[in-house]
């Protein structure tokens, strides 16, 4: 399983930890993604805690193999990403369960090819 971990929420406003654990993470600026082989269970602890700040889900082969080709970076499966093409229509509805932010799924797929 590939675990694909898009940050959407940029530096401003969070707190020491959370910015803690994005760096950890490797996923220090905003629009940037990590690809996550599988994961251990502390890798999705700091998943689960940063939850409200990224974007994640399963990311198909097809998927990793663009994102190899076009946004290869000299760090292990470090990528920088473009806004999404034709922007997000909400980062998150409460309750609703419509935006952005959060587990994904197999959609996650689908913001990386609006993001490449």
């Amino acid at each position: 399983m590939k675990l694909a971990v898009i940050r959407i929420k940029g530096q401003v406003g969070l707190r020491k930890d959370i910015i803690e654990t994005l760096n950890r993470l490797r996923i220090r600026r905003k629009y940037a993604c990590i690809v996550l082989e599988n994961p251990t269970g502390v890798e999705l602890g700091m998943i689960k805690k940063v939850r409200d700040f990224t974007a994640f889900g399963e990311i198909s082969e097809d998927m990793n193999k663009k994102l190899n080709e076009k946004r290869k970076s000299k760090i292990k499966n470090f990528f920088r990403l473009h806004p999404p093409r034709k922007g997000i229509d909400s980062k998150k509805h409460f309750g609703v369960n419509k935006g952005v932010l959060g587990d994904n799924g197999k959609d996650i797929n689908k913001l990386l090819e609006r993001m490449l």
